[in-house]
C-alpha cells in the first residue's frame, strides 16, 4: 500500500520519473541544437548565394547589345540595319534578368566596348560571327536549363540564329 500512495502522490503532483527524464532529454537536445546553431555550423549567411547558371546569358546579351551600339556609333549608315537587333538583345537581357530576379543595369553611354574597325562589310561579318557563337551558347544553355526557363532560352537561341541570317 505504501507503493500505491507514493505513485498516487507523485501522479497527483504531475511529476513522474518518466516525465522528469523526458523533460531533461528535451532540454539537453534543445541546448545541443542551440549550441550547434550558435557556433555557425548551420548559419551560412556569410557566404553569398551562388550565381544563377543563366547569368552568363544576361551578360552575353548585354555584351552583344554593346557591340551593336559601338558598330552603329562607328558607322551610322548601319543604324537602320543594326538598331533593331541591338534592341532585341536588350529585350532578351531584360527578360532573362526578370526570370532570374536580378536588376538589369542601365545602358551606359560610355560603354567600354571598343568600336569595330574596318569597312561596313567587315563589321557586319564580325557581328554575324558573334551571333553564331552566341546562338550556340544559348542552345547549350537551353539544353541544360530548367523546364520553366527552357522556352525563354530556346527562343533567344532562335532569335540569335535569325540575327545571323539577317546579317548575311
Amino acid at each position: 500500500m505504501a507503493i500505491g500512495r507514493a505513485t498516487q502522490r507523485n501522479g497527483a503532483a504531475g511529476h513522474s520519473r518518466r516525465k522528469v527524464l523526458r523533460t531533461g532529454a528535451l532540454l539537453a537536445l534543445g541546448g545541443a541544437t542551440a549550441s550547434v546553431a550558435g557556433c555557425g555550423l548551420l548559419d551560412r549567411e556569410d557566404s553569398p548565394p551562388p550565381p544563377d547558371p543563366l547569368q552568363p546569358l544576361v551578360d552575353g546579351a548585354l555584351a552583344l547589345e554593346a557591340r551593336y551600339r559601338a558598330a552603329i556609333g562607328a558607322d551610322p549608315t548601319l543604324a537602320d540595319r543594326l538598331t533593331p537587333i541591338a534592341d532585341t538583345h536588350r529585350a532578351h537581357a531584360a527578360e532573362l534578368a526578370a526570370a532570374l530576379g536580378v536588376a538589369l543595369p542601365s545602358p551606359s553611354p560610355s560603354a567600354s566596348t571598343a568600336a569595330p574597325s574596318g569597312d561596313a562589310d567587315t563589321v557586319v561579318a564580325e557581328l554575324r560571327a558573334a551571333e553564331e557563337r552566341a546562338r550556340a551558347e544559348a542552345a547549350t544553355f537551353c539544353a541544360q536549363a530548367p523546364a520553366d526557363r527552357a522556352a525563354l532560352v530556346g527562343s533567344i537561341a532562335a532569335a540569335r540564329a535569325t540575327h545571323a541570317e539577317v546579317l548575311r
